[in-house]
């Protein structure tokens, strides 16, 4: 295995990435990530923890059942009902995988699990051995194995390789170590665990000091094999190691490190959109690879360089990762061709029925906004997506403000509810004109939430922007991201409140 030039790609958004705090997802939006992923081509997709609660035991049972192609894993504690709960999970997956973890620092041994060496060496073994009669691929992790007594670590590693994990994942649990010390401590373990060349070798990098893809990348040059993260560099804390950074530079400098993955990479940056939309996590503009500002250039002399030649201040090819290099402006008068044309640039392949539908959307905004812009349309097109996502019991029909310095503000709110087809009117005063909106909503429904955050976003810029609202919306312990979309921001933040309302209605 050390000798491949492949590296596979584990992509634990829809497990580690949902550990992120403030981010609560459904089966289906999971399912839909999940979708993405698959078109992205990923080779593993950690699809969830189905011991830990009976929502994510679903998702991950669903993503099995639907998605066929990569291996579909699922993460296990150590625990002989967590395994059991694993398999009944995906054991209708084309190509399922357990993957098993222990603490294995002394520092959590002991403070955390309050046991010590060889019982965790024990419930290591026991607990591969039971996933192993489930079945073939099995992974197993000694948590915070940075930290860990080397000497232990390869006596773990090389019970649980005779216990018949097929990969053996090394994770910097809390982003402790150097590129360097890393790479040495990789090293070490494939060269003085006996086994370790007929299995994967696995790394599982976290961010807290900023180095989880050096880390990869260094694990790589050491003989790793497998490289785990999440999209947008999700998860615990400061996040893992970020997907998009670790293949872009593994294609970008085959040279060096020579070796590649099979990553669709012209499927990255709709990847990335749609995890930053369906989270409510935005994408910073300075995020390499995948930022509003990765490709941009503001600098005189950079500028005068890029017009010249790309490759004066361009590294990599915005195509590569699916962003198109169409900037023709749309408008009012644009027809349907031109708006297909264009939606087909930015990855979006419809039917006839959908681009009618899509044009009628179109027309709106177009005649809200002087200039439509791919910004625009990709917001367009994550509307529509929420909307079918979320389709439940609420629907905005109407929204009439009234607001000023010296003005109470007032709400008045029309609300379909699909499930007897009645519009009901409600009013309400508040604070200010998004409470008072709010507060007039909560008239109309039974549950009583939480709402955890609100803010604003311009997709695009200038005055004319359509501002993208997102709330976190929590009720009974489960919590929901909810998003609109609108030039007017207060219409917008009722699209959202309503579109958290269903998705927990939903649950």
């Amino acid at each position: 295995m050390a000798n491949d030039n492949k590296i596979l790609i584990f992509d634990t958004t829809l497990r580690d990435g949902e550990q992120s705090a403030g981010i609560g997802l459904t089966k289906f939006e999971k399912l839909e990530i999940a979708t993405q992923l698959n078109k992205l081509n990923v080779d593993i997709i950690e699809a969830g923890f189905p011991a830990s609660s009976p929502g994510d035991f679903e998702s991950v049972k669903l993503i099995s059942e639907k998605i066929k192609e990569p291996v579909i894993a699922a993460l296990a504690r150590c625990v002989p009902s967590d395994v059991e709960a694993a398999w009944i999970a995906i054991k209708n997956a084309e190509n399922p995988r357990i993957h098993v973890f222990i603490n294995s620092s002394d520092i959590q041994i002991i403070n955390q699990l309050k046991k010590d060496r060889e019982e965790v060496l024990n419930m290591a073994v026991f607990c591969v051995e039971k996933a192993k009669k489930y079945c073939d691929d099995v992974e197993f992790s000694p948590m915070d194995a940075s930290r860990t007594d080397m000497n232990f670590l390869y006596q773990l590693i090389e019970a649980t390789v005779k216990a018949g994990a097929t990969t053996i994942n090394i994770p910097d649990t809390v982003g402790y170590t150097m590129p360097w010390e890393f790479k040495n401590q990789i090293e070490n373990i494939i060269h003085n665990v006996p086994g370790m060349d007929k299995i994967v070798t696995s790394v599982h990098c976290h961010n807290d000091l900023g180095l989880s893809v050096a880390n990869s990348l260094a694990a790589i040059t050491a003989g790793a094999r497998q490289i785990e993260g999440c999209i947008n560099g999700l998860g615990e804390r400061a996040g893992n190691a970020a997907l998009e950074e670790v293949i872009m530079a593994i294609e970008t400098r085959k040279d060096l490190l020579k070796v590649e993955t099979d990553i669709n990479t012209k499927e990255i940056y709709k990847t990335s959109r749609l995890v930053s939309d369906i989270t409510g996590f935005p994408v910073q503009p300075n995020k390499a690879i995948v930022g509003a500002n990765a490709f941009r250039h503001a600098s005189g002399i950079h500028q005068d360089g890029v017009i010249k030649s790309k490759s004066t201040f361009e590294i990599m090819d915005p195509k590569s990762i699916g962003l198109t290099g169409n900037t023709l402006v749309l408008s009012k008068l644009s027809g349907r061709a031109g708006l297909k044309s264009r939606l087909e640039d930015l990855g979006y392949n419809l039917s006839s029925e959908e681009i009618n539908k899509t044009f009628e959307e179109f027309k709106i905004l177009a005649d809200k906004k002087r200039e439509v812009t791919n910004q625009d349309l990709e917001s367009l097109m994550s509307n529509q997506k929420r909307s079918e996502r979320s389709s439940g019991q609420f629907e905005l029909v109407s929204i009439d403000i009234e607001s000023g310095s010296n003005k109470n503000p007032t709400a008045k709110i029309d609300i379909k509810n699909t499930q007897n087809n009645k519009i009901k009117r409600s009013t309400s005063t508040g604070t200010g004109p998004v409470d008072a909106i709010y507060k007039a909503i909560n008239k109309q429904i039974d549950l009583k939430v939480i709402l955890n955050e609100w803010r604003i976003e311009a997709v695009t810029e200038g005055i004319d922007a359509i501002g993208d609202a997102i709330v976190k919306l929590e009720h009974e312990g489960s919590l929901v991201v909810g998003r609109g979309s609108d030039t007017d921001i207060l219409v917008a933040s009722a699209k959202a409140y309503i579109d958290g309302l269903n998705k927990l209605s939903n649950k």
